[in-house]
């Protein structure tokens, strides 16, 4: 297992002196940890302590991220958990866990594993079970479903892509800032994985929806996503219902794949705050 950078150990030591809740950030593809940053200062401004650690062997920057994208390549679903739940069992308190996209379907896992308090996963990446596949969806993924070379190699979306799966919903110059400011290359593993998942029974792509050790769960859904369509968010909240603890969907009205870095964030914070902070009170 890869093990923690020495600024992730330094964000865990300082998150367990601090004596205060922690909430975890988990990205998806093609983004950093630093695209949280905004989250992290609006939780921290309401009493939290936050952590964002990056998948395993993730650059700081989009710079170095694009002077060495290979770095990214091979990353598998089990390797990113299993590297986040290395971080989680090393803080003293539970955390509440918030993912966005295969970041959404990461903390749905380490909810499955009973390391999150509350978890909020946005736009999530399906799992095995979640059967919608919308055209969108495949659209989203033929950059690198098209050549199953890329299983095995570090992809980056061009402008035309991004603007597709991410930013379909903003406007050209939004949706060209946020190209420039935030996209990096990703792994094409755990796409494969996610499309292969409902013909694998031995997937890293699943989850235990029944699991009574999962705690509370908010499925967020933006309504114009391509990447991760409303259906494949409204088929898996359908599954978690199984589980006996609480389970809640909402969505965002008018918004793409982008909506925890664009223009809107905040709304979007927001209601995972008010999720968050209510089960928190409630499990006190």
């Amino acid at each position: 297992m890869t093990n923690l950078t020495a600024h992730e150990q330094q964000e865990i030591d300082r998150a367990n002196t601090s004596g205060l809740q922690p909430v975890v950030f988990v990205h998806g593809l093609y983004l950093l940890a630093s695209s949280w940053n905004n989250w992290r200062t609006f939780f921290e401004e309401r009493g939290y302590t936050t952590l964002a650690p990056g998948w395993p062997d993730d650059p700081k920057t989009v710079v170095e991220a694009h002077d060495n994208p290979e770095v990214f390549a091979h990353k598998r679903i089990k390797q990113v958990t299993d590297y986040y739940a290395q971080a989680l069992s090393r803080l003293k308190k539970k955390p509440a866990v918030i993912g966005h996209s295969f970041g959404g379907l990461i903390a749905q896992q380490l909810a499955d594993e009973g390391l999150s308090s509350v978890t909020v996963a946005i736009d999530p990446a399906g799992f095995r079970g979640v059967l919608p596949v919308p055209l969108s969806e495949l659209k989203s993924g033929a950059p690198v479903l098209s050549n199953p070379f890329n299983y095995h190699r570090a992809i980056s979306l061009t402008y035309e892509q991004f603007r597709y799966g991410f930013t379909n919903a903003l406007s050209e110059e939004e949706s060209r800032q946020l190209y420039e400011q935030f996209a990096v290359p990703g792994s094409g593993t755990p796409v494969f994985q996610a499309a292969a998942a409902n013909l694998n029974p031995w997937t890293e792509d699943q989850v235990n929806t029944r699991n009574p050790e999962r705690g509370p769960l908010l499925l967020i859904a933006g309504e114009k996503d391509h990447t991760v369509p409303l259906a494949v968010v409204t088929a898996a909240y359908k599954l978690q219902q199984q589980n006996p603890s609480v389970t809640a969907f909402h969505e965002i009205p008018g918004r793409g794949h982008s909506l925890t870095i664009d223009h809107g964030w905040r709304e979007v914070a927001e209601v995972a705050f008010a999720f968050v902070a209510e089960q928190l009170s409630i499990s006190q």
